[in-house]
């Protein structure tokens, strides 16, 4: 999933696409460089962001959506918690909804998406973006995740929602600390006995910063390092800003877990010149 934000103020200022132009380009360039999905977002979602205009986001994300939707043929996702933003994104062409809040924070979205009957995306997060990083707290940051997550799902199934639809996102960077998205990222296999596919969204966050202590702008290598561990681990779906390096290094490790990675472990013993395997 590679990620197009039109907004002026998102962590990575190159995934900044103001003008449909800029974002159409962007759009074009992943699909070629082998994205499956474009996300689009006009919200910026960021520890300490504010929510936005309703007719600011419309402004912003419709005129990108239209215009992608008329360019590029793989499936389009809107990046929204709001309602009419997601209704007005369906009609543009979108048919997934990427909603932050899980449907909570607007409940007219569950109706937008049974009746369009798209796929959702729903996630883990603690708070809102302008406190989300305040006051942290977890009894086990994976149990509760999980926990939250079946609450949550098991409610829009409830309501309507074809669970065939339902994609899950424990939310990396969403009311976690380091060792917390370390820990999502290692337990991923557990959040798929849920039963829904797996989204992580991983790419440049700030975590990856503090491990490497690089700033967001290279934070590259350590997103791919992220990105194969969560694919090993079972991950479906990897939203990144960096779609031709990902699809890269998705099909070196998807080579490897083909010819049985982590499967037979290997020993490697190097006397002289003579380097011998045995299993």
């Amino acid at each position: 999933m590679g990620v197009i934000n039109t907004t002026p103020d998102s962590f990575f200022s190159f995934s900044r696409k103001i003008s449909i132009k800029k974002a159409v380009s962007a759009a074009l360039k992943m699909a070629s460089d082998g994205a499956d999905i474009i996300d689009i977002g006009g919200e910026s979602t960021r520890p300490g962001a504010d929510y936005i205009d309703e007719r600011e986001e419309l402004k912003r994300v419709i005129p990108v959506v239209k215009e992608i939707a008329l360019n590029v043929k793989i499936p389009i996702s809107v990046d929204t918690r709001k309602s009419k933003v997601a209704y007005e994104a369906i009609k543009a062409g979108a048919v997934i909804i990427n909603d932050i809040s899980s449907m909570e924070d607007d409940p007219a979205m569950v109706d937008v998406i049974k009746d369009a009957g798209c796929d959702i995306i729903i996630m883990h997060k603690l708070g809102i973006p302008s406190n989300m990083q305040k006051n942290i707290f977890y009894t086990d940051v994976v149990s509760d995740i999980y926990n939250k997550l079946e609450i949550l799902t098991e409610n829009a199934v409830s309501k309507g929602i074809d669970e065939g639809k339902i994609t899950i996102d424990p939310g990396l960077g969403f009311g976690k600390s380091v060792d917390d998205n370390l820990a999502i990222i290692n337990n991923i296999a557990y959040f798929k006995k849920l039963g829904f596919p797996v989204l992580v969204g991983h790419s440049r966050k700030s975590f990856i910063g503090t491990i490497t202590g690089k700033d967001v702008e290279e934070r590259l290598a350590g997103s791919l390092a992220a990105g194969v561990i969560s694919l090993i681990n079972g991950a479906d779906i990897l939203r990144v800003h960096d779609v031709s390096e990902t699809s890269d290094t998705v099909k070196i490790a998807e080579a490897f877990m083909r010819n049985g990675l982590g499967s037979v472990p290997v020993q490697t013993s190097i006397k002289g010149n003579d380097r011998v395997a045995s299993s």
